[in-house]
């Protein structure tokens, strides 16, 4: 029977590997040379005897048991992230390292308000950001790559702890020369379905616009384009159409130099809710409740 026990590192490796495909990527994400990450790997496979992964010059393909490995390592590695947490919660609050995905649709609104107020308030923290879409970061939160995400609800996060941060409200936003001269609120009834133009699938302020106007037909009729709240705003000021924005977008500056109109959607849900998450039982609980109050305060 072997006693030989992976190190930490090598199952870092292996699930950067994993995730990437590459092996250039994968020790980029690792900070270590390809030829370090291979020969890490190699020792791997050499020492608990079976063949993790099928190696070609072009492509990179996991065994069956290498996968099951990989599943095992990110509970491991998320284990040994939260030891480590666990001994950091008992020392001076929100400092240290915190890794904090954000979705694309809050980090260049909300962040350059927050983060110049915590690094004042709170020195000794040094938060490491990551821009990724709703589902990504919550799937980065559970792979232990992330610490806590902020993002907005409703969205499916899986097992979390939540702290409500506040609610963002959504605006429509249309060409200022609009001839039909919109109300100062507006219903959804008012909204052109073939003139609607929406972020692409992935992007989880889709899903909040369209169940806030409740119309089945606009998830048939609107066009799935923009890659961002920023493209959307230039085609809307080009005179494509018509779009819906955050009211922390709007309150950003994002219509500034546009000939835009925004004005608030009249819904009983017009709006979406941040919140901070982060995974169940975290022995660092007490410090993400603390950001969260951090990114509450005006």
């Amino acid at each position: 029977m072997s006693t030989y026990l992976p190190t930490l590192k090598q199952l870092q490796y292996l699930v950067a590997l994993h995730e990437h495909g590459h092996f250039g990527k994968a020790a980029d994400l690792c900070f270590v040379s390809q030829s370090t990450l291979s020969a890490g790997l190699r020792e791997l496979e050499s020492l608990l005897g079976v063949t993790l992964v099928e190696r070609t010059r072009r492509v990179v393909r996991f065994t069956p048991l290498g996968n099951q490995v990989v599943a095992k390592a990110h509970r491991l590695l998320r284990e040994a992230e939260e030891l480590s947490e666990l001994v950091q919660s008992h020392g001076v609050p929100l400092a240290g390292e915190l890794r904090m995905s954000v979705i694309p649709t809050i980090a260049p609104f909300l962040l350059p308000r927050i983060l110049p107020r915590l690094r004042q308030e709170r020195p000794q923290l040094k938060l490491f950001l990551r821009e990724e879409p709703s589902a990504a970061a919550i799937e980065s939160l559970h792979h232990g790559r992330a610490d806590c995400v902020l993002l907005a609800l409703p969205f499916a996060t899986g097992d979390v702890d939540v702290a409500p941060l506040f609610k963002d409200k959504l605006y429509v936003a249309f060409p200022q020369d609009d001839p039909r001269n919109p109300p100062e609120s507006i219903p959804p009834s008012l909204i052109d379905e073939n003139r609607l133009l929406l972020l692409e699938d992935g992007h989880c302020l889709k899903e909040h616009a369209l169940a806030a106007c409740n119309r089945p037909e606009l998830r048939a009729s609107a066009t799935m384009i923009g890659t961002s709240l920023h493209t959307l705003v230039q085609m809307v000021d080009n005179g494509l159409g018509l779009t819906m924005l955050p009211e922390m977008a709007v309150e950003a500056g994002i219509l500034h130099d546009t000939h835009i109109v925004a004005r608030p959607l009249q819904s009983d849900h017009a709006y979406r809710e941040i919140a901070l998450v982060w995974r169940k039982n975290s022995p660092r609980a007490e410090e993400f409740r603390l950001l969260a109050q951090e990114l509450r305060a005006p």
